[in-house]
């Protein structure tokens, strides 16, 4: 199956330069144009057979993202909440989803699996030392449960259960957002319980997933969400361009295209920013595209010239997409097509998965955001705030 995509790809590729959005030339690995639904079902058959286990269980249950952070050697339980909720939050979107019995066993493996890890000490609320990512893992724990509710997928015997983490989800994010300055970030000099900056790679995706909770029918604290909309402001260096935390640092393009397009979404949708400084940060991400791919599957975290950690890569894809979904719609499909010749640059055209990390189970963490960027034409749009 593998050679006959490649062949396929190679019928399709088109060899030209891309353009960015500002019509300047931008050089990209490959520009191709695979099919689409070539590339979804290639996708979800990836994830479809991809779950695993690394922890005490031989059940394969779970998609592990893995970084270079380890909690005593291993990957932390973060890592494999969150990764899992993203594969199966793609595979729930597919047109596949639910509709074999592989798949409908896949899900209830994940969704069991998100639930015990949950109840994991490191996932509990509060916050480990100076550094700790479960509240990454939270925040797209909540987005996968919320999902299923929306869609009725929660199969009947986990019913009670997940509606359960929902409403724990939605008070554990809270609890843990940084006091008195607000939002949330995975490092944080002064530990827990005491101000620090704040991340806007994990800021904006919490307060999404709390707009979406409370759209849901749960509650919120509008005090934290105000302190974290502060926080995001805060970070602005120029219009739609905002710098790696609160304080400051790592401001400079084209280090800042993964996360402006996310926090870009979230202040257009409170009011504190403008849609053409989305648009300026959509097109900052076309424009230099090519800066993003150069750390793709490298070593180390914040190294180059602008510091641009790989995990950003195919974070920076999925926002990027959603943000040009909500740019005005005569707008959306040239955008659209130029997202994806860049999307494309980075498939490995033999599998037609994806892959931002030298680990190659990471490879279903990068499809699954792909896909899902490569979905959100006839996805929902996030919900906007009360």
């Amino acid at each position: 199956m593998p050679r006959l995509f490649s062949f396929l790809l190679v019928l399709l590729a088109l060899c030209s330069p891309v353009l960015g959005a500002q019509g300047k030339s931008v050089t990209t690995k490959k520009a191709a144009t695979p099919n689409l639904d070539l590339v979804l079902a290639s996708g979800f058959n990836h994830l479809l057979g991809g779950q695993e286990s690394v922890g005490k269980s031989e059940e394969k249950w779970e998609w592990p993202y893995e970084g270079v952070y380890r909690e005593r050697g291993k990957i932390p339980i973060g890592y494999r909440v969150g990764g899992t909720s993203i594969c199966a939050w793609a595979m729930l979107e597919s047109s596949s989803a639910l509709k074999t019995e592989e798949s409908v066993a896949a899900m209830e493996r994940a969704i069991r699996f998100v639930l015990a890890g949950l109840e994991q000490p490191r996932m509990q609320p509060g916050f480990n030392s100076t550094y700790d990512v479960r509240d990454w893992g939270s925040i797209y724990a909540l987005n996968f449960f919320l999902r299923l509710e929306k869609l009725e997928a929660i199969p009947e015997q986990h019913r009670e259960a997940v509606k359960a983490k929902i409403d724990w989800l939605v008070a554990t994010l809270q609890s843990n957002a940084i006091p008195k300055t607000g939002g949330w970030n995975y490092s944080r000099g002064g530990g827990q319980g005491k101000p620090a900056a704040s991340s806007p790679f994990m800021t904006a995706p919490a307060i999404l997933a709390l707009w979406q909770a409370q759209a849901q029918g749960y509650a919120i604290e509008q005090e934290i969400i105000d302190l974290a909309l502060k926080s995001l402001v805060a970070a602005q260096v120029d219009n739609g361009v905002y710098s790696y935390t609160s304080r400051g640092g790592l401001g400079k393009i084209p280090g800042t295209i993964g996360r402006s397009p996310s926090v870009e979404i979230v202040l257009n949708m409170a009011g504190l920013s403008k849609p053409e400084h989305m648009r300026i940060a959509v097109d900052h991400f076309l424009e230099h595209w090519g800066e993003l791919e150069k750390r793709r599957q490298k070593t180390g975290t914040h190294e180059g010239d602008y510091g641009i950690a790989p995990y950003y890569f195919y974070y920076a894809h999925y926002y990027a997409a959603l943000a040009i979904e909500q740019l005005p719609e005569e707008l959306r499909e040239d955008l659209r097509s130029q997202y994806r010749d860049r999307l494309f640059a980075s498939m490995d055209t033999d599998s037609m998965t994806f892959n931002d990390r030298v680990f190659p189970r990471s490879s279903h963490f990068g499809t699954a955001m792909s896909l899902l960027s490569l979905m959100q034409p006839s996805m929902p749009s996030p919900a906007m705030p009360k």
